[in-house]
């Protein structure tokens, strides 16, 4: 289970100048490890980051794996997947909300830990985040309003967007073995 490293406050210009393997969130001069996934999480993430590559032309987006984006001036997480227009400018790290933020979660998540880095999101403007549960199948999008719906078949999409992702063809992959 990953837990704040015992170290001293690290400063936001340390944190941004040292390259950490890894990749580490800061939150608030602590320097915390994520929670990396086992072989379903991984595998979940390059098929996620795939269909998402394959169709980022068509639906007008980049998705952008473990990319650190600074939710607040002391606070920068690393989604494990985020999602943003395609005409947005390059930035090294994203400072202006995503339209989706995507967390898979590995079997040492907890759920409060999770509401946390949700607030987060919600707070720098995210409007939504999808949480994907490799062990369960399923999938829990999470509004900026704080509604919760959990899927475990059809299509998710993303407002605003022409965004349509098969969860079979994403669970599928998990199923082959």
């Amino acid at each position: 289970m990953a837990a704040a490293m015992t170290t001293p406050f690290v400063s936001v210009d340390e944190y941004l100048r040292t390259s950490y393997s890894p990749d580490v969130e800061y939150l608030d001069g602590v320097i915390e490890e994520r929670n990396l996934g086992e072989f379903d999480h991984s595998d979940l993430q390059r098929i996620l980051t795939t269909i998402f590559g394959v169709n980022a032309k068509a639906w007008g987006i980049k998705a952008l794996p473990e990319l650190r984006t600074q939710v607040a001036p002391m606070r920068y997480r690393v989604p494990d997947l985020l999602v943003i227009e395609a005409t947005r400018p390059r930035t090294p790290i994203i400072k202006q909300a995503p339209l989706l933020c995507i967390e898979i979660l590995s079997p040492e998540d907890r759920w409060p830990r999770m509401e946390v880095k949700l607030r987060d999101y919600f707070e720098m403007g995210v409007p939504e985040v999808w949480v994907f549960d490799p062990e369960s199948r399923s999938v829990i999008v999470v509004k900026r309003d704080g509604s919760r719906t959990e899927h475990r078949e059809g299509a998710l999409t993303l407002s605003g967007t022409p965004v349509q992702l098969s969860l079979a063809e994403v669970f599928a992959v998990l199923d082959e073995g």
